[in-house]
């Protein structure tokens, strides 16, 4: 393996164990946090700390710090559930792909989800994605500011399913809630160590300019996996209505085959103790 400089920008729920998954591999890793009591973390995991959050007055000169030296930059910045404004995802990122335009760097991973499919019952695969007028799918425009033409970088997006793991139990996501639609429809899960997992398969085995989805190659029903979650904590069932509407099933084939990666928890039931 080659030892790769790697900027992950945004270590938090996701950012922050792969950054260490790849410090530990033996990669020089620099990673962002928004944060300053977060940074001796960073430090004490063998991540170069950088205080930096992305906001109206960000610049490219802030980013450039983050960036300085690395070959594969990692972005990791979910977008803000509380923005009214669905345009402001992307406007938030303009200054990292601003930024890249003098750096080193010469490959992204940019951390996507299956949010931009459509709600319909069917399978989608990567090419199913559509802008939506209505919400101008904001992970689409954020995506496709790291895909420019004539980029000196080569972009791959990684689309994950709905993610799961420690701190993310999802036997308390729908607690006490009724009425709820879709009991039929298949969920879309992927556990923390799979996001991992794939992420630094892709790094490491250099897998570029694609565009992957990621989730468990098990889809359960809703009704059955949130029961079945809230058992496993001992909590009340949520109460689904019977509609008999159905929903999206993420197609995971172009990963299999792009990526040599063995998923640990395919099996998304199965996964459940492991949160």
């Amino acid at each position: 393996m080659n030892v790769t400089s790697i900027a992950v920008l945004g270590c938090g729920w996701l950012g922050l164990p792969l950054a260490r998954a790849l410090a530990e591999a033996g990669h020089h890793v620099a990673g962002s946090s928004t944060t300053p009591d977060k940074l001796p973390l960073l430090a004490a995991a063998g991540i170069s700390p950088h205080l930096l959050r992305l906001g109206p007055d960000t610049t490219a000169a802030d980013v450039a710090p983050l960036l300085a030296g690395a070959e594969v930059l990692v972005v990791s910045v979910p977008p803000s559930r509380a923005a009214a404004d669905r345009t402001a995802y992307a406007r938030a990122l303009q200054p990292v792909a601003d930024a890249l335009a003098a750096a080193t760097v010469q490959s992204v991973l940019f951390i996507s989800s299956t949010g931009v499919y459509p709600d319909e019952p069917r399978p989608m695969s990567e090419t199913d994605a559509v802008a939506v007028p209505e919400s101008e799918n904001h992970l689409l425009r954020a995506e496709a500011l790291f895909q420019q033409p004539g980029r000196p970088w080569q972009t791959t997006v990684l689309r994950l399913g709905g993610l799961m793991g420690p701190g993310r139990a999802p036997g308390r996501f729908l607690v006490g809630r009724i009425d709820l639609p879709q009991p039929i429809a298949p969920v879309n899960m992927l556990h923390l160590d799979d996001a991992v997992g794939v992420s630094r398969a892709i790094i490491e085995q250099g897998v570029w300019s694609r565009t992957l989805n990621v989730c468990a190659a098990g889809h359960p029903s809703r009704q059955q996996f949130y029961e079945a979650a809230a058992a496993q904590l001992g909590l009340p069932a949520p109460q689904f209505l019977p509609d008999g509407k159905g929903g999206k099933q993420i197609n995971t084939d172009a990963l299999r085959s792009a990526v040599a990666y063995d998923f640990r928890h395919d099996v998304p039931l199965a996964a459940l103790p492991y949160c």
